[in-house]
């Protein structure tokens, strides 16, 4: 981290001297320090170039999860730019373990606030497009849920996998289903709910006070089961999580079937972003979408 960032980024958290800056770990478009400033200690991400755009995101939908005041995340402390940088600073929160019954209720609690609307009154959207991990993800409002979910989220993925050289192997498949996405909707008309959008087990913890967390956001106003569905995904839930959630907020009946289709979008966002390994369970569970419409 070069002088003046650093610079910058202890005068947006009114450092007065004596600040400890350590390294956390760089991924493939952030770097993640630590910094100490007496009692205080932050979590600290920077990235230039196209991917400071993602810290943009990031910060924005920390802040709108912290204005509903029911899912803990990390509080922002400072966000901005210094030349090509950008960076987002927000508490330390120390994690005990997985995400637990805790995270389940306050999750159905989140699902419940009042969400923004489009510029027409569209129930499912964003005011601005944000990022799936690495990904561009599409967030222009629209009252239809079934249209929004198709045209925002499963047709950009199958395009980009295109791009990216996996036409052949998903194309075909790929179109069926977007075919079939008014049939595997058909009758669900969901609740418009502020959505974590990125819900695997990496964003979401216990804290050593007891209590659940989320971070990393993807944020955007959906469908409440994405967020569910994709905690199914990859695992790092603890049962009590999913019973916490169903307790406050019982699921609609037909959501096997959604969670197969929205966990889709993160099959097709994996093949784009780690390459072919993830083709084949990303086809298989497209074929079985495209047959259970007919």
């Amino acid at each position: 981290m070069d002088d003046e960032l650093r610079r910058t980024i202890e005068h947006a958290v009114a450092a007065d001297g004596g600040a400890q800056w350590g390294r956390v770990r760089a991924t493939g478009w952030a770097e993640a320090w630590s910094l100490d400033i007496g009692d205080r200690r932050h979590f600290v991400k920077i990235a230039s170039g196209d991917s400071a755009d993602m810290i943009v995101c990031e910060a924005d939908g920390l802040r709108a999860l912290a204005k509903t005041r029911t899912v803990r995340v990390p509080a922002v402390a400072a966000s901005g730019s210094s030349g090509p940088w950008a960076f987002l600073v927000t508490e330390w929160l120390d994690m005990a373990g997985p995400a637990d019954a805790r995270l389940g209720a306050a999750l159905a609690q989140l699902h419940r606030a009042p969400t923004p609307h489009g510029p027409r009154g569209e129930r499912y959207g964003w005011h601005r497009d944000n990022w799936i991990g690495a990904t561009p993800q599409a967030n222009a409002w629209s009252d239809d849920w079934t249209t929004f979910f198709r045209d925002r989220r499963l047709a950009p993925q199958l395009a980009l996998a295109k791009a990216n050289g996996f036409g052949d192997e998903l194309g075909a498949d790929g179109e069926r289903l977007l075919v079939a996405v008014p049939a595997l909707l058909r009758g669900h008309a969901p609740v418009a709910s502020l959505v974590h959008g990125d819900l695997w087990g990496g964003n979401a913890a216990t804290l050593r006070d007891g209590e659940g967390a989320v971070f990393d956001p993807a944020a955007y106003v959906g469908d409440r089961e994405v967020d569910v569905a994709m905690s199914e995904l990859f695992g790092g839930f603890d049962a009590g999580f999913r019973a916490a959630y169903e307790a406050r907020w019982p699921l609609d009946a037909g959501y096997p079937l959604r969670r197969d289709l929205y966990n889709c979008y993160h099959l097709l966002n994996h093949v784009n972003l780690f390459g072919g390994g993830h083709v084949a369970r990303a086809r298989r569970t497209m074929a079985a979408l495209v047959a259970s419409a007919h």
